[in-house]
């Protein structure tokens, strides 16, 4: 493969990964039932509820925004409202589709430590006025891995768990980058999500080696009523589903979606390591899933840009995003790790 294009902007910008082109297709054989009716999707689901160790409800959705949103929409009524991080990407990146597909429910801002919120600053909003002229805090969202990279322990998701259950609140977790949270963590799905009380999950795949499509996961049956409904109205009920399910069933079948995840992780490490000696260059964040953050001169930067580099500098002055997509190749971060090392040389 020639691997001169590789970019670390984004996970976004890498191709399909092989399971998934092959699943597809295999799905592309022939006539199947539409609109989910499908063994593909069937198959798909059934493989999630053998990974979660739980008879939990699966629905798809065509991409992220899609997921989060109306899986948010499904636990809270329009008066009611949503607290999620500062940093959320629900908040800061959706342009306003979890208030649009909720019909108004509004997203509150709380404190985070290192991207992660708290039992506290979740506390603090959610207590923060109780009367009637105020939108009803109803729902927590939570980012697994989050926008900075860190990666939510069991014992932090079991207390913010306990707060939201003190506090009547359901929880949501936003995983579009859940599965290098398992890979960094070697826990479980099962218990970075229901057994640490999280109600429900939108695990990302197209970060992970899909084309598109992000799954639903319901662990409260009850959460699910009628979800289907709002998926179609919201025109996210595929007439072909099996093409956005039959990947899954490649990722899912023999733990690609697991290995792709430990090697995008493995390579942030990298990059992280052979940059660390380099006088003028810090790390933001702790490294825990596949994004790096480094703190360099603008100056830096910018000759970085003029080598062909591209990245995101949405964190400030002198911050900028390293991500690793799941195909990225050793030579390739090697190639940046130098680059990095020459233009802060000078």
């Amino acid at each position: 493969m020639n691997n001169n294009n590789q970019q670390f902007a984004s996970d976004n910008y890498s191709g399909i990964c092989p399971e998934a082109w092959a699943a597809m297709e295999q799905a592309n054989l022939g006539h199947e039932r539409a609109y989910g009716d499908d063994q593909w999707t069937q198959r798909a689901a059934d493989h999630f509820r053998q990974l979660f160790e739980t008879d939990c409800e699966v629905f798809f959705a065509f991409n992220g925004t899609a997921a989060n949103s109306l899986a948010l929409a499904s636990l809270c009524q329009s008066y009611h409202s949503v607290i999620c991080s500062e940093t959320a990407h629900v908040e800061t990146d959706e342009c306003g589709a979890p208030e649009f597909f909720s019909n108004g429910s509004k997203l509150l801002t709380a404190g985070s430590v290192g991207g992660k919120l708290t039992p506290e600053s979740i506390r603090d909003v959610a207590s923060k006025r109780q009367d009637i002229h105020y939108p009803k805090p109803r729902v927590v969202t939570l980012t697994q891995a989050t926008e900075v990279g860190t990666v939510y322990r069991p014992d932090e998701l079991k207390a913010i768990s306990a707060t939201c259950k003190a506090l009547g609140l359901n929880l949501h977790m936003d995983g579009a980058r859940f599965s290098n949270a398992c890979a960094f963590l070697g826990c479980s799905p099962a218990e970075l999500t229901w057994k640490s009380g999280v109600d429900v999950l939108c695990f990302g795949g197209t970060k992970n080696g899909m084309a598109v499509g992000e799954a639903i996961l319901f662990f409260n049956h009850d959460l699910a009523a009628d979800f289907d409904y709002r998926c179609k109205q919201a025109g996210q009920l595929a007439s072909k589903m099996r093409f956005l399910s039959a990947p899954w069933v490649g990722l899912l079948e023999d733990g690609a979606w697991l290995r792709h995840a430990q090697h995008a992780n493995q390579c942030a490490q990298l990059l992280g390591s052979l940059v660390s000696d380099i006088p003028g260059v810090s790390l933001m964040f702790p490294i825990e899933a596949n994004g790096v953050f480094l703190q360099m001169p603008e100056a830096a930067l910018q000759a970085l840009r003029d080598k062909g580099w591209r990245f995101y500098t949405f964190i400030g002055s002198g911050g900028a995003r390293f991500m690793c997509s799941w195909d990225i190749e050793v030579a390739r971060v090697q190639a940046l790790a130098a680059d990095i090392r020459q233009v802060m040389a000078g």
